[in-house]
């Protein structure tokens, strides 16, 4: 019984892991445009 729970606590942690990773990889997608035009505008000021 203990090997099943290692096993399958260790699957529960990459889905969680790889969720966590899918949405940083979204956010930076979608943010990455408006934050690069963002600070080229901002340096462009300065």
């Amino acid at each position: 019984k203990k090997e099943q729970q290692k096993g399958a606590s260790a699957m529960e942690y990459a889905i969680i892991v790889s969720l966590i990773a899918a949405v940083i990889v979204g956010s930076v997608i979608l943010f990455g445009k408006n934050l690069s035009a963002s600070f080229s505008s901002s340096s462009a000021e300065i």
